[in-house]
């Protein structure tokens, strides 16, 4: 909980907008961030055409955007919702993502979705956790850019080991045939939402599954990207 009401979460110097949860300044600072493709999201020298990776090997998905690398202060609140039960995070982190595809289709021609899905957890770690943090980030995303959200689009079919612990090979091998798709999905426009992008294993898996099912075109929406 914030320690007082109308404090920036980053800063903590008293907000405008208290709702907003992090101060115009702090928000400003997210837009210099590295330079980075904006296919895969990892640093190169052009924002706005495909790295030298993404052309010789392009990812399953069309196109990424992050408020920022997996670093403080941003980590600490990401750690925080998504481990300390601290919900409330989930509106102010939500912000600076819409933040972020909103300028990304300023400057990079992103085209708008229709649909978002958040990136499932098994029933057992909800259970647990008592929430997925990538379904709380959903419902203020799509309110605000006025799109689709279906929980239960997408389902993960049996407990895998936790992906950070792997490696990058063995993220690839643990999410083989671990999700089934719930919703009809042929035509639309789709944004998968995740707090944190490290390989990509768990989003490629999930791109892939969309687009063999018709997906017209994915996207990657996340706090941050490891890079």
């Amino acid at each position: 909980m914030l320690t007082v009401p109308g404090l920036c979460w980053l800063c903590r110097m008293p907000l405008t907008i208290s709702h907003w949860g992090v101060c115009s300044v702090c928000t400003r600072s997210f837009q210099t961030r590295t330079p980075c493709c904006p296919q895969c999201g990892l640093p190169a020298t052009s924002v706005h055409i495909p790295c030298g990776r993404c052309l010789q090997k392009p990812p399953p998905w069309d196109a990424l955007v992050a408020i920022d690398d997996y670093v403080q202060p941003l980590s600490g609140l990401i750690h925080k919702l998504k481990f300390s039960r601290q919900t409330q995070l989930a509106a102010p982190l939500a912000r600076l993502l819409v933040l972020a595809v909103l300028h990304a289709r300023r400057t990079r021609n992103l085209p708008a979705v229709d649909l978002l899905i958040s990136v499932p957890l098994h029933h057992r770690r909800h259970w647990r956790r008592g929430y997925n943090q990538s379904e709380v980030l959903c419902h203020p995303l799509a309110h605000w850019l006025r799109c689709s959200y279906h929980p239960v689009a997408l389902k993960r079919t049996h407990a895998t080991a936790i992906q950070h612990q792997l490696s990058a090979r063995l993220r690839k091998r643990n999410l083989k045939n671990a999700f089934r798709l719930e919703l009809s999905v042929k035509g639309r426009h789709i944004a998968i939402v995740d707090d944190v992008v490290t390989t990509g294993s768990t989003v490629a898996e999930l791109s892939r599954l969309l687009l063999q099912s018709g997906a017209a075109t994915v996207q990657v929406w996340c706090l941050c990207r490891t890079l």
